[in-house]
């Protein structure tokens, strides 16, 4: 009767897609308080960490969420992830930049 891959997803299912999004915008986000923190404490610590786990936990959102983009097969709005994706490919990049200027920081400082 219906195409059953046209059907949005139920808001209480939890899709690989709904998953891997949010995996990626958590890790995103806990690159940019990290980021953030390394570029408000320049010397609490070590200098060079922070930074370090900023950019890489950004990276690796970036990626993920480039992964549930690209294999997401329709729009927002339908339970494949597609949207968090999105936010996670935005919060992983403010990620990066700032773990890229706290870097950035830390070597002139140094």
């Amino acid at each position: 009767m219906y195409d059953t891959h046209l059907l949005a997803a139920s808001v209480t299912t939890m899709s690989a897609g709904r998953l891997g999004a949010s995996v990626a915008a958590v890790l995103g986000l806990i690159g940019v308080v990290v980021g953030g923190l390394a570029l408000a404490r320049p010397g609490a610590g070590n200098a060079r960490r922070r930074p370090a786990v900023a950019v890489t936990a950004g990276l690796i959102g970036v990626v993920l969420g480039g992964v549930v983009v690209a294999t997401s097969d329709s729009g927002i709005g339908t339970g494949n992830g597609r949207g968090g994706a999105y936010v996670a490919l935005v919060v992983g990049l403010v990620s990066i930049v700032l773990g890229g200027l706290a870097l950035a920081r830390s070597r002139r400082a140094g």
